[in-house]
């Protein structure tokens, strides 16, 4: 199983057992979860997830991550990508985080992770977006290195590029 870290962050990617528990909203046996998670995205996260497991196969290490602190071990969101790249070699990826561990850069260094992942992986591409009015979805995009390329009538679209590596 894939696991991503940062100094304060464990990424853990999830399994369909894992997915079936956000969806129920019923923590497994021992798991910490932080009030609040999951939230209504993570669900729909977790449920994408199983869908794509259940037409084309589990698309790991494409899959949905959760984003667990380090010094307590307790669940406070998640983040991962709605799927393998395309043939092009892109990638659109989700991120989100319960309130009470919001404003303190979780968010940005777990995306910071998961780009470095993608990247190593051959990703050119990675696709994301926000609603109009979340500020904070914004400033940790372009914070990660990602770049406003389109704004229409209810999201923002990011995205970063890299070339294609010799050795992909």
């Amino acid at each position: 199983m894939t696991d991503l870290g940062t100094p304060r962050l464990r990424l853990r990617l999830m399994s369909p057992a894992d997915a079936l528990h956000v969806m129920a909203g019923k923590p497994e046996e021992g798991a910490r979860w932080a009030p609040g998670y999951p939230s209504p995205g993570e669900m729909a996260a977790a449920e994408r997830f199983l869908e794509t497991c259940a037409t084309t196969g589990d698309p790991s290490p494409y899959g949905s991550y959760e984003i667990r602190r380090r010094d307590d071990g307790e669940v406070i969101g998640g983040l991962g990508f709605h799927g393998a790249p395309d043939e092009n070699g892109h990638v659109t990826i989700g991120y989100g985080l319960v309130p009470s561990a919001q404003g303190m850069g979780y968010a940005s260094e777990a995306l910071r992770a998961l780009l470095r992942f993608a990247r190593e992986q051959g990703v050119t591409c990675v696709h994301g977006d926000t609603d109009l009015d979340n500020v904070a979805s914004q400033h940790v995009m372009t914070a990660v290195g990602m770049r406003l390329v389109k704004e229409d009538a209810l999201l923002k679209h990011y995205r970063i590029d890299w070339e294609r590596r010799a050795d992909t």
